[in-house]
């Protein structure tokens, strides 16, 4: 998963700990990289200083940042996370996207991409015939089949029919 994050300068604590919460559940379940300008002035990377929650949730999830240069007047602003060795590479800083004050990072994202082939069933409505739906709904004399039917017992039916329906002009995929 590639992820951008812009953490404003000024953001409270409540977002931070919901930040956190999120990035911990995603850097779980998928390799990450995860860019962008998150505004930690006060934070050391060399020595792993100041910012202690940031600090602490990057170890947590077992985050290395890689850019080791200034991105905004002097100061690492614009970081690039991962949560795999090897997952990135060719890390460079410099030059500007338009009239941004921010040094663009680049890098290579390595390996192949593998694509999933879903073997689950889904109704394809793109290929549905809803003209066909509406002639088959209507055929249903939908007030003698009603009458005297409670709610519940009035929704099973309806329900019921119009899965049957469908089950003729939608097809699968």
């Amino acid at each position: 998963m590639v992820g951008v994050c812009y953490r404003p300068p000024n953001q409270d604590e409540e977002a931070d700990k919901i930040f956190y919460k999120q990035l911990g559940e995603v850097s779980k379940l998928l390799a990450l990289a995860l860019m962008g300008d998150f505004n930690l002035t006060d934070v050391c990377w060399k020595y792993n200083t100041a910012e202690k929650r940031f600090l602490e949730c990057a170890e947590d999830n077992f985050l290395t940042q890689l850019v080791s240069e200034t991105t905004r007047e002097g100061a690492p602003l614009d970081l690039l996370f991962v949560n795999r060795e090897g997952l990135v590479g060719n890390v460079m800083v410099g030059g500007h996207l338009g009239h941004s004050h921010h040094e663009m990072i680049e890098f290579l994202i390595l390996g192949e991409v593998k694509r999933r082939v879903s073997r689950t069933a889904t109704l394809d409505f793109q290929r549905a015939d809803f003209g066909l739906f509406r002639r088959l709904v209507d055929r249903v004399p939908w007030e003698a089949v009603l009458k005297g039917k409670g709610v519940q017992e009035g929704w099973t039916f309806f329900k019921k029919e119009i899965l049957k329906v469908q089950e003729q002009v939608v097809p699968m995929c």
